[in-house]
């Protein structure tokens, strides 16, 4: 028996790193000598970094502008010519001064920035895992970063945010940094958000009201991506996740000439999941809420996938359970096992994650020892 762990974060309370070595606590008080890899997963947002640095990446940090311009210090993941990106490391609603919401000022300057220093350290494919977001820039910040410029009517930059598109007048895109003008770098946009850029299921309508926006703030903030997308092209911004993280998609997708894939089936690729799976006779994974929400693309989801496809036994962890056993079957999940089955409390669940977690793995190995 040979168990590959491969759990997302449990939101709020525990890392995918953490809940892979609580897990492996619990199972080895159990069986000692079990056989475990830890491969903590993501599917783009949060937590993306950490699971590949866990993977074997190499961590690199650097200070960026954070969403309202102020210094972040930022975090990416580089091995080989790989570089892998988390959006909400430098442009995320985490990194805003006080958790004070500015829906019209924020912008993702930072994110560009990461990018460019991705580059820098010789990645020729970026994964940019989006998610978190805290603005609805279109990722006008991201590609001014990246040399682009966004000018007014008299010829004048635009001030940084979504607020301010609206006086756009033209995009010059001639300084935009030569690996990425040229086609040399591969740019793949890890997201399964598939809302177009504009209209009642876009960036602003859909999104913008997590990021504080008001009615009149989403209505001011849909019209400056029009104008940003009469720009830079109307074909992109209905492509299927222009609208993810504020617009950052279509600005990746118009300018950059990046590719949407889906961000568990990237990131798995990225981990060298396949070949963990050719040693696994059970796979383990999880998140926080195990839900309807699962079934679209999380991590849960794509990893049993993967696993379907080498015949291997697929069982969950969670924080909590809200699928009826046939989801669960399609899901291709055998089983689930639930933290709030031990203590039904939230509250007490989240802060006690962790025990819980251990106490589950212990379950778990003596459910496999008793086949």
């Amino acid at each position: 028996m040979h168990l590959l762990l491969a759990p997302d974060k449990f939101k709020g309370s525990l890392t995918a790193v953490e809940v892979a070595r609580h897990l492996t606590a619990g199972l080895r008080r159990v069986e000692p000598g079990l056989a475990v890899t830890e491969l903590p997963v993501a599917d783009g947002g949060d937590g993306t970094v950490d699971a590949a640095v866990a993977a074997g990446f190499e961590r690199r940090e650097t200070v960026v502008a954070g969403p309202l311009g102020d210094p972040v210090r930022a975090a990416f993941a580089v091995r080989g010519d790989t570089a892998v990106i988390e959006m909400a490391e430098a442009s995320g609603l985490r990194r805003l001064p006080g958790g004070r919401l500015e829906p019209l000022r924020a912008g993702t300057r930072g994110t560009g920035e990461l990018i460019r220093a991705a580059l820098d350290a010789g990645a020729r494919r970026v994964v940019l895992g989006v998610g978190g977001s805290a603005s609805t820039d279109g990722g006008a910040g991201m590609l001014a970063a990246l040399g682009a410029r966004f000018l007014d009517t008299a010829g004048e930059p635009l001030p940084p945010g979504g607020g301010a598109l609206t006086a756009l007048d033209r995009v010059d895109l001639g300084g935009l940094d030569p690996r990425l003008a040229d086609g040399g770098t591969e740019l793949v946009l890890a997201s399964d958000v598939d809302n177009p850029l504009l209209g009642e299921k876009g960036a602003a309508a859909v999104y913008g009201p997590q990021k504080g926006a008001g009615p009149d703030d989403v209505a001011l903030l849909d019209a400056g991506l029009a104008r940003l997308a009469g720009c830079l092209g109307r074909a992109a911004a209905d492509q299927p996740g222009a609208g993810a993280a504020g617009g950052v998609g279509y600005g990746a997708l118009a300018a950059l000439g990046a590719v949407r894939r889906s961000g568990i089936e990237v990131l798995l690729e990225v981990l060298g999941f396949e070949s963990a799976l050719e040693r696994a006779t059970l796979v383990v994974t999880g998140e926080g809420s195990l839900d309807a929400q699962t079934l679209h693309g999380k991590a849960p989801a794509g990893v049993a996938e993967a696993a379907r496809r080498h015949d291997l036994p697929v069982v969950a962890v969670c924080g909590r359970f809200d699928l009826t056993p046939q989801q669960l079957a399609d899901a291709g999940l055998l089983r689930a096992y639930a933290l709030t089955a031990l203590e039904p409390d939230p509250a007490r669940c989240m802060a006690e994650a962790g025990p819980l977690l251990e106490c589950v793995g212990e379950a778990l190995a003596r459910d496999l020892l008793a086949g």
